[in-house]
């Protein structure tokens, strides 16, 4: 079995880590390190103010004048990543980092994994960091299933979770 641990917002979360006033305003993050700068996410408020992702910062504020724009915030992701590297490390050998707030791990003993991720999604909110996780037999169905979570979600059979799902859905690993 896998299991695949994911903070959603991932760059939002690091952007905003000890702002905790910032949680229901607007906000907005952009790459300060890419040539045309664009919001690459956004906060649930700053979404239901109109602002979407591509938008460059002086759009975004067109729509929601108390947008606060935020960058990357490199140093705060890595940390996360770490705590999150070191979190699910505490659950089996074999974990991979997968991308950016996102890792996945194999299990060889499959008892209670759904209470073993519950644990770690609490130890990394007692951090103030949000997390799901998804558990599969395969790795990239783990990933589905950590969108689709909240906060864990346990995929025995993949054909009868997956039909349902409009195609959209599909294309979560994708972007």
């Amino acid at each position: 079995m896998f299991a695949t641990i994911y903070l959603p917002n991932f760059y939002l979360q690091a952007a905003t880590h000890h702002q905790p006033q910032l949680q229901t305003k607007p906000v907005a993050v952009i790459d300060e390190k890419e040539a045309k700068a664009v919001i690459i996410q956004l906060s649930e408020a700053a979404e239901k103010a109109g602002v979407h992702k591509g938008m460059t910062p002086s759009q975004g504020l067109a729509r929601c004048l108390s947008l606060v724009v935020k960058t990357r915030a490199h140093s705060q992701e890595k940390l996360i990543d770490e705590i999150l590297l070191q979190q699910a490390f505490t659950l089996a050998p074999y974990v991979e980092a997968t991308a950016p707030g996102v890792c996945t791990i194999q299990f060889t003993d499959n008892r209670d994994l759904a209470a073993k991720l519950s644990r770690v999604i609490e130890q990394l909110a007692e951090c103030e960091i949000t997390a799901q996780a998804g558990i599969a037999h395969l790795p990239d169905t783990s990933f589905l299933a950590a969108h689709l979570a909240r906060p864990v979600l346990q995929m025995d059979d993949a054909k009868e979770f997956l039909a349902p799902l409009p195609i959209e859905t599909l294309a979560i690993g994708i972007s």
